[in-house]
């Protein structure tokens, strides 16, 4: 434990650590999430056993991120969720919940309403208290979108009223740390271009036979956005792949929400199953989708083998499978999420003749993967979330087609 909480302090220009708020009805799940936060370099600024008694503390405590339950009493997660980022526009906050269909419908209706992201729990102080797999996906995820916040503009925030006093413990119900003028990080913000040398590769000009799409932190709103883009009838032209980083049960409710969005079945891939035009094909939580055969007689290959890039559906085997498969025929984009899964994929693809984008860091939730590509010198263009739909569309119905 010693080791793990040197770094926050090291040196006087060490960067600030992250400000989480943790708010959950167990007092088990609070104290041990907030430990392994601490042990992780976080720095948590209060925990609340409701939404009410986490939304009034906002202000006094102003965290960077909040991880948000949703089944609290008094005010839930669903209800503080809206009011927090109407009194915080911009603000970072992570769902908690089981993995239940019921949550999983849920969750995704927080993301659309603004949340960042969800991180699926286990179900029960034991469950929380044995399964490792849970603390390394929280301190991982609070990590990565730290590093994300550290990366963006980081004016100083003038403390208000609420925050000149002492932040007692009784306040409002709300346990916090001892008050001062931390240094904090900035709310997340539009951001300029990446300080990157952006080589776009010239576009090809092969019809594309299938469209592979790659996401994870804010994708689920990224992806419908682009395939409404789209339009049914241009999508009805070729089979639609998706690695949408997601648990279990969630890629099924994903898969159902985007269906009925675009109007065109959906559903988590199936092992063995024929891939065809005009069908939107998930790759189901937990497993790896690729594909084999040839390009008029492509099939979805599911395995469990290791996470990829600490994935697992990961976005490499997917297009690694392609290039594989459909060749110079595969058009592909890659957008908003954590990490750089999709990057040696993208290699593959380019290198078979295929064509990729990339969405643009100022309307990326997260630009880790979709920046990772561009770095690597994969992307052939690089758009904003609006125009990432058109451009495929475009690509999609070939020179001279109408909209």
């Amino acid at each position: 434990m010693a080791a793990s909480a040197a770094p926050a302090s090291s040196s006087p220009s060490a960067a600030p650590r992250i400000r989480v708020l943790v708010a959950d009805d167990s007092v088990v799940v609070r104290g041990l999430v907030s430990r392994w936060l601490e042990e992780a370099g976080c720095e948590i600024v209060g925990t609340a056993s409701n939404g009410r008694i986490a939304l009034d503390a906002l202000d006094r405590v102003q965290p960077d991120i909040v991880l948000l339950d949703i089944e609290m009493p008094e005010l839930d997660g669903t209800q503080a969720l809206p009011r927090m980022l109407a009194k915080r526009p911009g603000l970072q906050v992570v769902m908690m919940s089981t993995l239940t269909q019921r949550n999983a419908e849920i969750s995704l209706r927080c993301l659309a309403l603004g949340a960042i992201d969800y991180l699926p729990k286990p179900e029960g102080n034991r469950g929380v208290t044995t399964q490792a797999s849970f603390r390394e996906d929280l301190v991982q995820k609070i990590r990565m979108l730290g590093a994300d916040l550290r990366n963006r503009p980081r004016p100083r925030h003038a403390a208000g009223p609420e925050r000149a006093g002492p932040a007692g413990a009784g306040h409002s119900g709300v346990a916090q740390q001892p008050a001062g003028p931390p240094e904090r990080l900035a709310a997340p913000a539009p951001r300029p271009a990446a300080a990157v040398t952006v080589r776009p590769r010239p576009l090809r000009t092969t019809p594309p036979r299938c469209l592979l799409v790659g996401a994870s932190t804010g994708g689920p709103r990224a992806v419908g956005e682009v395939l409404e883009g789209i339009g049914a009838a241009t999508l009805r032209r070729l089979p639609i792949l998706i690695v949408q980083h997601m648990p279990p049960v969630f890629t099924a409710v994903f898969a159902e929400h985007l269906g009925a969005r675009i109007g065109l079945p959906a559903a988590e891939a199936k092992h063995g199953e024929p891939v065809r035009p005009g069908i939107v094909y998930v790759a189901p939580g937990g497993r790896h989708m690729g594909l084999s055969g040839t390009a008029a007689e492509a099939v979805i290959q599911l395995n469990d083998g290791p996470p990829v890039n600490f994935c697992r559906p990961a976005v490499d085997v997917m297009f690694r499978n392609a290039a594989e498969v459909y060749g110079a025929a595969t058009l592909s984009v890659v957008l908003t999420g954590m990490g750089s899964d999709g990057t040696k994929g993208a290699q593959a693809l380019v290198e078979a003749g295929g064509t990729m984008l990339a969405q643009d860091e100022a309307t990326s939730t997260v630009w880790g993967m979709p920046g990772s590509l561009v770095r690597a010198g994969y992307a052939h263009e690089i758009l904003p979330l609006p125009a990432i739909g058109p451009a495929l569309r475009a690509a999609i119905a070939g020179p001279g087609a109408g909209h």
